[in-house]
């Protein structure tokens, strides 16, 4: 039953009771999560040291990476290695997002290998990595690059669309909190939230023109942190115009200084991936691999926004992973809206016996599969670039360094998420025939 059963069977007896589609999505996070366990095994020094021993990995302390063989393999391993299970996890969803393509209901013959044959499928994502080890090193961690940067920008876009969804959310659910028992105490929590939020996001940018800009240069850097500060004042003082108001009665400070905070985040992660150690003060020293291989330092694949990035990409997975949405416009979108006829079944299974778990897509899905397994593809490119900090080879094949390219997306990708809020804001106003409540 393990083997091949469905989800839920895999549950102990102490479990809650729980909807097959929830579960079968909860393992599938739990793949990614494990891939990315071992990522982060991967890049610890003494373990990277280890990968000396797989065949073909890197032949000797004195093998060279890349197509003209001038960096060497000891500063390059862990990296390496990331890429490769980036690859294996990437490869294993999009194979079953092509599979489960149309899957209407668990009625269908592949909604069955959606939900069970978990044993197999772990075999099966095992020895993708194993395979993916092997690849050659020719210009595949350089095109590799190009899917992760493209994988991550995607992936940020998600994160930032939960954020928004979430901070109307919060908003909504404490307003009427505040309508229905206490006011003062609910708006009082309301108030000090949104003070900590923008008093947090002030100091950070203040930490960031201090370390990140000089006076007499950093040209780039003192516009990217300005352009940001404009644009997340901009959106804070239209969420609480008065037109705003009237038409999202629910809108105001607590989501714009939310989308403010992390705007600020993708800002200080752009700028600590600027390739310039004068106004990049955490460049990471492995930029220079020369002088690494000289002093015998060990590599370090860890700075802070790399460690937060983390936690927000577990959060965020999770998030994809066990709800659904307070808004149908955001149900509609990522396609995770409970079916009333499933939720109707399983509470008369739940009723009618002992069974803590229930099958509750037999009228129709509660996810689209497809578009689950993409965006744990984009996931698990989005945590291969974090865990790389974003680095790559240059165009010599001299050192690993971090491209403009990593700052551009990250920028662009803050400025996308502002926009998406801002039209949040406007929709009612720019299509009053359509309903926002």
């Amino acid at each position: 039953s393990c083997l091949c059963g469905s989800a839920p069977c895999l549950l102990c007896a102490c479990c809650p009771s729980a909807k097959n589609s929830t579960v079968s999505r909860l393992l599938f996070t739990f793949f990614l999560f494990l891939g990315t366990l071992v990522s982060i095994i991967m890049i610890i020094p003494g373990v990277e040291k280890e990968l000396y021993k797989l065949p073909g990995f890197c032949e000797g302390s004195d093998s060279l990476l890349g197509a003209q063989g001038r960096i060497a393999c000891s500063s390059f391993l862990g990296h390496k290695a990331v890429y490769r299970m980036g690859f294996a996890l990437a490869a294993f969803f999009f194979l079953f997002a092509v599979l489960m393509l149309c899957v209407r209901s668990s009625k269908d013959p592949r909604a069955a290998v959606q939900n069970g044959f978990w044993f197999f499928k772990f075999l099966a994502l095992v020895g993708i990595t194993v395979g993916a080890f092997y690849i050659p090193d020719g210009t595949f961690t350089s095109v590799w690059f190009f899917f992760g940067v493209v994988g991550a920008f995607l992936f940020i876009l998600i994160q930032l669309v939960l954020l928004i969804d979430f901070g109307h959310s919060w908003s909504q659910v404490w307003l009427r909190n505040a309508d229905e028992s206490n006011a003062k105490g609910w708006y009082a929590a309301l108030c000090v939230v949104t003070f900590i939020f923008y008093t947090t996001s002030i100091v950070a940018v203040a930490l960031l023109y201090v370390y990140y800009t000089k006076p007499d240069s950093c040209t780039e850097n003192k516009a990217l942190i300005s352009l940001n500060l404009i644009f997340c004042v901009i959106v804070s003082v239209v969420s609480i115009l008065p037109k705003i108001q009237e038409a999202q009665p629910h809108s105001g400070l607590l989501q714009a200084s939310l989308i403010t905070l992390y705007t600020v985040f993708i800002t200080w992660s752009a700028l600590a991936n600027v390739p310039d150690r004068l106004c990049n003060p955490t460049l990471l020293l492995r930029n220079s691999t020369s002088a690494v291989a000289a002093t015998g330092q060990l590599t370090t694949w860890w700075d802070a926004p790399s460690i937060i990035g983390l936690v927000i990409f577990i959060l965020c997975t999770l998030f994809i992973s066990i709800r659904s949405s307070d808004h149908a416009q955001v149900n509609k979108m990522m396609l995770t809206e409970e079916s009333a006829a499933g939720a109707a079944h399983g509470d008369a299974a739940l009723e009618s016996g002992p069974h803590r778990s229930y099958d509750n897509e037999q009228d129709g899905v509660s996810y689209n599969y497809t578009f689950f397994h993409i965006c744990l593809l984009l996931a698990s490119l989005y945590i291969m670039m974090t865990l790389t900090n974003w680095y790559r080879l240059d165009e010599n094949f001299e050192t690993v360094t971090s491209p403009w390219t990593a700052v551009w997306v990250k920028i662009s990708s803050s400025w996308t998420g502002l926009l998406l809020y801002l039209w949040t804001l406007v929709a009612p106003l720019v299509l009053p025939e359509r309903d926002f409540s």
